[in-house]
């Protein structure tokens, strides 16, 4: 897959205990769909640890990053910023323009956990609804990724894994690579 500019995805909020599963997929999502890394909150550690073992046995290029400071991240980002809600505009009727903003520079894609504040709203270049109905952050962040990279990122090769799922109609297969050979 051709890379355009950098898509970072920021997973705001974090709530320890009850959110682990939900920002691991987020990062998990993030990775196997064409982002170039993820950021969490600093409280995320563990769904950090989990994406960068991931990334580590199944191929990146990807970083993980964790960050005290997200609304800091945020103002002082140095590109477009996409910000995925239930209450935003409808992602088919703005993908094009996120698109050719993403072929110019880089992309902040902000994925909420908790209530998001409004400021974030307001920061964003476009708040994107996939779907106006309430549902995962996560199926959400996969149908934006997917409907930006127009599919491509579904083909992309990965570089530096020890193993890889091998395509079936049935079963499961996991083979090392040259890697690890």
């Amino acid at each position: 897959m051709q890379k355009e500019s950098e898509v970072v995805v920021c997973r705001l909020g974090h709530r320890p205990g009850r959110d682990e599963r939900m920002t691991t997929h987020v990062g998990l999502t993030a990775r196997a769909l064409g982002a170039d890394r993820v950021i969490f909150p600093d409280n995320a550690g563990q769904s950090a640890e989990t994406v960068e073992d991931i990334t580590a046995r199944f191929g990146g290029p990807f970083s993980v990053e964790c960050s005290g400071s997200q609304n800091a991240l945020i103002r002082d980002w140095n590109g477009k910023i996409v910000h995925l809600t239930m209450y935003g505009e409808r992602v088919q009727d703005v993908e094009e323009g996120i698109r050719t903003a993403h072929r110019e520079g880089s992309l902040l894609v902000i994925v909420g956990g908790e209530k998001v504040p409004f400021e974030i709203y307001e920061h964003a270049d476009w708040n994107v609804g996939v779907t106006n109905q309430p549902h995962s952050e996560v199926a959400g962040l996969a149908v934006f990724l997917d409907r930006l990279f127009c599919g491509r990122e579904l083909d992309r090769e990965w570089e530096n894994a020890d193993r890889r799922v091998v395509p079936m109609e049935t079963g499961k297969r996991v083979e090392p690579t040259d890697c690890d050979e």
